[in-house]
């Protein structure tokens, strides 16, 4: 059985032949179709639209939706694989993770008709999604979202704007999180399934100039009167967006989990291949004690955490994953994250700091894994209403 290239453990316990197969698949689409054109989408700010259709081609937008409504028919474990592929490459720009929080969003809280319209399109790249939730006055705070959809005739109309939106500069389907009651609190939250195409109220603004992560696109978006039919009500039902997004939300966090710790044992072992062929004052790198000791330290962490998601893997696969447990990976392995990519810029010294050395490129982009799906400092306050 092959094993993953940068897992410190070796093979996962959940790890299977045919996941391995699956793993390898991935691993040489990635390789021929994505790697190759990272500088390029980092210059215009956006992945290439048919990207999204040979990924579906390939059956990795939608791995674990099942087959009756267009997915690949697999477990949490190949949406996993694809993660952690996408991390080992160093990859940032394809959005991949929000589309399949958007497609579980429609799989668990939509109607029946919601899932067999939109999910095969989803699967198949036909449409791209997004999720609007935070607001240039909202983020974390949910409850002070003040984009409102207001009946009108047989749908909804939306006003108001959202920013942050990743994917927002592609996307044909868009969760939007809206107010339908202005005067019922959390339970005036809904969300809309709003189609971009042909929708003239919809608009989106520019692709934002981020710190790190500047291949995928992430932008504001204005709803002025954007049309919603009645029947794109998430679940059918107005008033349960806020419960929808609060059972969702641990899906997302432990895919960032997933991914925090795919790129903590990428930026393991391109310290460690770059300072055993690295000498200073007649010898390599990793033959001087501190070295040693700080890449000690590391794979000691990168095993912990390992260990830590693996078993979020496994929990998820059999559905007993919960907020709690989810808020505790996505602080902990973010934060660890940002702290091993550090940790190995400094031992490239000079150079950790070139953008044309992979550690650099990673340093920029972990740090606002800290801050999306839930700043990290809302996952404690979670983490601390459970004691």
């Amino acid at each position: 059985m092959m094993s993953s290239t940068y897992n410190v453990t070796g093979t996962s316990a959940w790890m299977t032949d045919e996941l391995e197969g699956f793993r390898d698949a991935v691993r040489r689409f990635v390789g021929s179709e994505i790697t190759p054109h990272q500088e390029r989408w980092r210059k215009q700010q956006h992945v290439d639209r048919a990207l999204w259709n040979k990924g579906g081609e390939m059956g990795i937008l939608c791995a674990d939706i099942p087959e009756q409504y267009g997915g690949s028919g697999g477990n949490f474990a190949h949406q996993s694989i694809v993660f952690e592929e996408l991390g080992y490459a160093g990859d940032m720009s394809f959005g991949i993770h929000v589309h399949a929080i958007v497609a579980h969003y429609i799989l668990n809280q939509g109607t029946e008709a919601q899932k067999l319209k939109y999910l095969p399109r989803l699967a198949s790249g036909e449409m791209v999604a997004a999720i609007a939730m935070s607001e240039p006055g909202a983020g974390s705070d949910l409850k002070g979202i003040r984009t409102t959809a207001v009946k009108d005739g047989d749908g909804y109309s939306v006003n108001g704007s959202k920013t942050f939106i990743s994917n927002g500069y592609l996307a044909d389907l868009v969760v939007v999180v809206v107010k339908t009651d202005l005067d019922a609190g959390h339970k005036g939250v809904s969300l809309l399934l709003l189609e971009t195409k042909d929708n003239p109220g919809f608009r989106v603004g520019r692709i934002l100039e981020k710190v790190g992560q500047k291949g995928q696109d992430t932008c504001e978006l204005f709803f002025d009167n954007a049309r919603v039919p009645s029947e794109n009500v998430l679940g059918g039902v107005e008033g349960k967006g806020f419960a929808q997004l609060m059972t969702e939300l641990p899906y997302e966090r432990t895919i960032l989990g997933v991914a925090g710790v795919a790129a903590i044992e990428r930026a393991l072992q391109l310290t460690v291949d770059y300072t055993r062929e690295r000498k200073a004052f007649g010898q390599a790198l990793i033959d001087m004690q501190n070295t040693r000791f700080v890449l000690a330290e590391v794979k000691t962490e990168a095993t912990v955490a390992r260990i830590f998601i693996d078993r979020c893997i496994e929990d998820t696969i059999a559905g007993r994953m919960d907020t709690v447990r989810a808020s505790m990976a996505k602080y902990w392995i973010s934060d660890l994250q940002c702290k091993v990519i550090d940790q190995c810029v400094q031992l490239f010294g000079g150079y950790g700091y070139m953008l044309e050395y992979p550690i650099a490129q990673m340093y920029v982009d972990a740090r606002v894994q800290r801050i999306y799906g839930g700043a990290n400092e809302i996952m404690k306050e979670i983490i601390a209403r459970s004691l």
